[in-house]
């Protein structure tokens, strides 16, 4: 397989879908702004997108497509067949658990809701009630979520990566539909019809990935649960999984928790959307990562291609830093102009717009970790090694923990983003280490040579834009296409000038970009 070219696809498909992510988020700060309504939207939104962290990109990604494609891969069984009979023997024990658990969310919803917020800073009874009507209608959203996920990690382990990638953009295009069509003057209705359309694109994506697995040969059906060896296996290493690929997820929630409770209304608002700005290189880069290191570096493992995995984890190491570091560089020094031209105008004005850049400036410094734990988790997932990285994932919570409590009083806003990207980064430091340490990851003279040359590349993009972005900022606060259109030439002259100094700095060669012309051509 060709790495480069099934993170394209896959990060293709998900740029579009940050793309429209960012549309949505555009309107909800235009028609919603930065206040309570936000903050109680946003706090029911946490959870639904903390089990697709949990589950689509973590569990179902790193316990259930190892073993999945060991039954494919077993050359004395049937193939494909035991991997589906594996899958309608795992979805008969998920399935009621799905279901209770959606159950106790909803009878629950108000300790659930007082846990993700800390009952806000300063609500009313009613503020608060209104805010658990929230969590309790995105909860069906969660059992949606995880069968997609089921279904999705299937179609990943034949290679249909594009399948699964392009499901969220279905959940984008529903809240872009429901805020457009269904706004109102008033921003706890507007709030209330996004979390509707949150539940329903829900059963849009199941739907979807129904008729991907159907189109592909692959049929499922419903069984009595059945509580096997395999099954056994997989719920051993589902949680643990979970845990260690949710920990970005999970510090998010400490990080939103403390905020509601601690700071101004607003504050939320400011965090979710300095996140998801974030959230695009990482969802472009290192979803994409994941999703393609993770059965490739398990099947070479199976095939005992112990080499072809090392250096698979190498390039997916020369990826991710070829990507994040200018793209990290670029957010911590213009976001003031990209959160402007995307969210500063109706309900979000100049003083929301500057404590978004604030906030994503210290979320930002953990850019390059948060993707690399993408790529250095799947080094132990596919040795069905899913104890060490949860192990590692708590040491990272407690850590995020501490900075949060530490720096949310000093620094408000500014405070959870810069502990998460502290937690990050430890967690990372540690799992690198740790696969050293074990001969199960080398850094090869590649890597070594090329990773100072693109930090470097990616200082001098810096300097450019630092001193350049001026130029655009008057057309920042335009028309929707004037906005569009300085934000394109801000992101292209970025481009463009770190291309030119990897380049220059040795970290891209002539003989790359020969290769990939190669590549074009043969594909």
């Amino acid at each position: 397989m060709n790495l480069t070219k099934a993170l394209a696809s896959v990060g293709g498909l998900t740029l579009a879908s940050r793309i429209l992510g960012l549309v949505r988020d555009s309107l909800f700060a235009r028609f919603v702004g930065a206040g309570f309504a936000s903050d109680a939207f946003l706090i029911a939104f946490r959870l639904p997108n903390l089990f697709r962290a949990l589950f689509a990109e973590g569990a179902f990604a790193s316990a259930f497509i190892p073993m999945f494609n060991q039954k494919v891969a077993d050359k004395d069984g049937p193939g494909l067949s035991a991997g589906i009979t594996f899958a309608e023997q795992a979805l008969s024990v998920l399935l009621p658990i799905l279901l209770a658990m959606t159950v106790i969310l909803e009878v629950f919803a108000w300790p659930v809701t007082f846990l993700l917020s800390g009952k806000f800073n300063g609500v009313s009874h009613d503020q608060f009630a209104y805010a658990v009507m929230l969590s309790r209608i995105t909860v069906p959203y969660l059992a949606f979520i995880s069968l997609v996920s089921l279904l999705g990690g299937i179609l990943n382990s034949l290679n249909k990566f594009w399948v699964n990638a392009a499901a969220p953009i279905l959940l984008n295009v529903t809240q872009i539909v429901a805020i457009l069509g269904f706004h109102s003057a008033d921003a706890l209705v507007t709030a209330r019809n996004q979390a509707i359309a949150v539940s329903v694109s829900g059963a849009l994506q199941l739907l979807w990935l129904m008729w991907a697995c159907r189109a592909n040969k692959v049929s499922m059906r419903l069984r009595l649960p059945v509580w096997n060896a395999d099954v056994k296996q997989l719920m051993k290493l589902i949680l643990p999984a979970a845990a260690g690929a949710g920990a970005v997820q999970i510090n998010l929630v400490i990080s939103t928790a403390l905020a509601a409770s601690l700071l101004a209304h607003g504050s939320v608002t400011y965090i979710y959307m300095a996140d998801r700005l974030n959230q695009l290189p990482l969802g472009l880069i290192g979803i994409g990562l994941g999703t393609v290191l993770l059965p490739t570096i398990s099947r070479q493992l199976g095939g005992g291609e112990d080499a072809a995995a090392m250096d698979t984890q190498n390039r997916g190491m020369e990826l991710a830093l070829l990507l994040t570091l200018p793209a990290s560089v670029a957010l911590i020094v213009c976001g003031q102009p990209i959160a402007a031209a995307l969210f500063g105008y109706g309900k979000f004005d100049a003083g929301d717009v500057a404590r978004t850049a604030e906030a994503l400036a210290a979320f930002s410094l953990g850019l390059p970790s948060y993707i690399l734990v993408k790529v250095l988790t799947p080094g132990f997932y596919a040795r069905q090694d899913t104890r060490t990285p949860v192990r590692y994932a708590m040491i990272s919570m407690a850590v995020n923990l501490a900075f949060n409590l530490a720096l949310i009083v000093p620094l408000q806003h500014m405070g959870p983003p810069l502990a998460t990207a502290i937690a990050s980064t430890v967690n990372v430091a540690m799992l690198y280490w740790t696969l050293v340490r074990r001969g199960h990851f080398q850094v090869d003279a590649r890597l070594k040579r090329r990773a100072p040359r693109l930090a470097l590349a990616a200082v001098a993009m810096g300097v450019v834009l630092w001193f350049g972005q001026d130029l655009l900022t008057p057309y920042l606060h335009g028309t929707w296409l004037v906005r569009g259109l300085a934000l394109a030439a801000l992101v292209s002259a970025g481009g463009l000038v770190y291309a030119l100094a990897t380049l220059v700095t040795g970290a891209f060669t002539r003989a790359d970009l020969a290769l990939l012309r190669r590549r074009r051509t043969a594909s």
